[in-house]
């Protein structure tokens, strides 16, 4: 008995994605075989993304403003007819087998609900800060829990019934942010199965700059995940949260306290050396992925960069816990208010 394929719908959000977008764009339309649909959804856009998709004969939805990649989505796939919903971010390309591949992942293993990928090994851009935030991002998720935990929007597939289960992306995110993480949780408390996929790569084009990588990291994902994590208790042992990263932000911390007491106890500076050493050894698998792909050099200049992630992480966590709590507070005054006991 022939099982029949199933069909695929590539949905893409954009907003002013330039260059970048088109290069996007045109490997989805050069996948082999095709994706079933393609949907492009302008996000506000003024650069004339939108109007380059549907000159491109690429079905088009528009909102006059932005109102971040969630609502975007969420309107793609309400419109989507296939199978299964493959969702690209407007600055990555996808390999041409790309389409099959995840065909083939849902086909062999109808348990699984969604399936994430992750970044390959050549970033698009040059410079040392783009291929070490972007070949980071790459071994993270190489060395995940295949069991996976959260959803990722950049290169993230799931059957539009289970999409629709969880009743889609929460669209209260109003930019770039932790929407697909959010959806992810989500999934997993409602008993769906997330399988991450090494094989599956994308190709990330972004520019990264420390005003945008700070940005990014520090507001838009460590700050709301720590809410989230509160909120659901739900931490994880995997990607960016296992327990050799908390132990390796607790030491740069405890690095740091050590370091500014060492103009009075001059013997602090054996602890600032012996958490430098313990981070090190944590996260020489990186360290060594470093050397093998980029050399020595690149390998030595990616730790401070690497422990500065270390240290706005913390302060992240701090912050997100600080929020977290002072929520609960106002949620608390508010069941106490006089309007609550009529």
């Amino acid at each position: 008995m022939k099982i029949s394929t199933l069909t695929v719908t590539v949905i893409i959000p954009v907003f002013n994605g330039g260059a970048k977008f088109r290069a996007s764009l045109d490997s989805v339309r050069k996948a082999d075989p095709p994706p079933d649909e393609i949907i492009v959804v302008g996000d506000g856009d003024t650069d004339g993304s939108s109007q380059y998709a549907e000159a491109a004969g690429v079905r088009v939805y528009r909102f006059p403003s932005p109102g971040g990649p969630g609502r975007a989505r969420n309107l793609g796939a309400s419109q989507a007819q296939s199978d299964i919903l493959f969702f690209v971010d407007a600055d990555v390309t996808i390999p041409p087998n790309a389409v099959s591949h995840v065909q083939m992942i849902f086909q062999d293993t109808p348990s699984v609900d969604a399936i994430i990928g992750s970044y390959d090994e050549e970033p698009g851009e040059p410079d040392f800060l783009s291929q070490y935030k972007n070949l980071f991002h790459h071994f993270v998720h190489q060395n995940g829990q295949r069991e996976a935990s959260t959803f990722w929007g950049a290169c993230g597939a799931i059957r539009r019934t289970s999409f629709q289960a969880v009743h889609g992306f929460d669209e209260s995110y109003r930019r770039p942010s932790i929407e697909d993480i959010e959806l992810g949780y989500r999934l997993r408390r409602g008993g769906k199965r997330i399988l991450l996929v090494p094989s599956l790569q994308v190709k990330h084009l972004k520019r990264w700059t420390w005003r945008s990588l700070l940005i990014a990291d520090f507001r838009d994902r460590a700050v709301p995940w720590t809410r989230l994590i509160l909120r659901e208790r739900m931490l994880q042992n995997d990607l960016n949260i296992s327990i050799s990263q908390r132990v390796s932000v607790a030491m740069v911390f405890t690095a740091l306290a050590a370091t500014l007491i060492a103009w009075q106890w001059p013997l602090a500076l054996l602890i600032t050396g012996g958490c430098a050493i313990a981070v090190t050894l944590l996260n020489l698998p990186l360290y060594r992925f470093f050397y093998r792909l980029r050399g020595w050099w690149f390998a030595v200049k990616s730790i401070p960069c690497h422990w500065l992630y270390f240290f706005y992480s913390g302060l992240a966590f701090a912050l997100g816990a600080l929020l977290h709590a002072l929520n609960r507070t106002r949620s608390s005054w508010k069941c106490l208010s006089p309007v609550a006991w009529n």
